[in-house]
């Protein structure tokens, strides 16, 4: 199971430490925080323990209508629990029996100047990405026309300069030879580098190039959710190539299963192109529309069907 440390958020989201300073090395492995308001009052039947702790203005105002006793009993019942830290938002200072409880237990004590729903919204979708399943395969990830598409085949292809020339037909670059999938769903795998190589294609014959450097930052993206699986493969002298459309094939990754497409190369033929046709059928598809539909209607049509 993936994990961060809580001094990961604290580095992040530049989080000021009121508590638990050095506890900072605490792990999380939950991907979504919670706010513990049915916890305050007592209810703890489903109490996600290992989750970050936000409170926010509701919490901490409820907490001041208590008594010295009472806010005592209600803050010591969630503590017992030890969850990763607490975060206080809104910037909210009236929290000195916060920071007492925490330094006693070990846990670490967070603030941030930003509202619950702003930061939690930051958080969770921070965390989701941070602790997702991921696997590395080699290939070459690009976007074209907002269309995430992870680019595989054999070493020397033709990958990267295929993702070289859409690059220059202004699409956009996002991860060469190693490509990180992340599963963030049952149905969303998200492509990415592994830093080592962020910003970098490899051309044979030309070596390394900064994509960012040579065609500016608009051509680069961290990220995409990857939508179509596509392979190059050498072209098959015997292959039927000129099917209407062929019976829909999936590349199942992480267990989430991808669209996956066979672009035979030869001589002459416009690679890059075919990408970017494919991508748009895809698109297409996804608004319900379906050309190879719409032209066997056009032939019933003729016949009188």
């Amino acid at each position: 199971m993936k994990t961060i440390t809580v001094q990961k958020l604290v580095d992040t989201f530049r989080l000021e430490v009121l508590a638990g300073e050095e506890h900072l090395g605490r792990e999380i492995d939950r991907p979504r925080a919670h706010r513990p308001g049915l916890e305050f009052v007592g209810y703890f039947d489903f109490f996600p323990m290992n989750r970050v702790q936000v409170l926010g203005r509701k919490e901490i105002n409820y907490l001041l209508t208590l008594s010295v006793e009472e806010r005592k009993l209600h803050i010591g019942n969630i503590v017992k629990y030890h969850p990763p830290c607490f975060i206080v938002t809104s910037g909210q200072q009236e929290i000195p029996y916060l920071e007492l409880y925490c330094e006693e237990e070990g846990i670490p004590l967070l603030r941030t100047e930003e509202t619950a729903t702003e930061f939690i919204a930051k958080l969770d979708g921070y965390l989701v990405k941070a602790l997702a399943p991921e696997i590395s395969i080699h290939g070459v990830c690009v976007n074209v026309s907002g269309i995430g598409i992870l680019l595989r085949g054999k070493s020397g292809i033709g990958k990267s300069e295929t993702a070289h020339t859409l690059i220059r037909r202004g699409h956009r670059f996002v991860a060469d030879d190693i490509v990180v999938l992340k599963k963030l769903s049952p149905t969303t795998l998200l492509g990415t580098h592994n830093e080592t190589t962020r910003e970098f294609l490899a051309l044979r014959s030309i070596g390394l190039i900064n994509v960012v450097r040579q065609y500016g930052r608009r051509a680069f993206q961290d990220e995409t959710r990857i939508v179509l699986d596509i392979e190059l493969v050498p072209w098959q002298e015997n292959a039927l190539n000129n099917e209407l459309e062929t019976v829909p094939q999936f590349t199942e990754y992480l267990g989430v299963q991808i669209p996956h497409i066979e672009i035979q190369l030869q001589p002459g033929r416009d690679v890059a192109g075919l990408i970017e046709a494919a991508a748009n059928n895809w698109y297409l598809k996804q608004l319900g529309y379906s050309a190879v539909d719409e032209f066997m209607k056009r032939i019933e049509g003729e016949m009188g069907v």
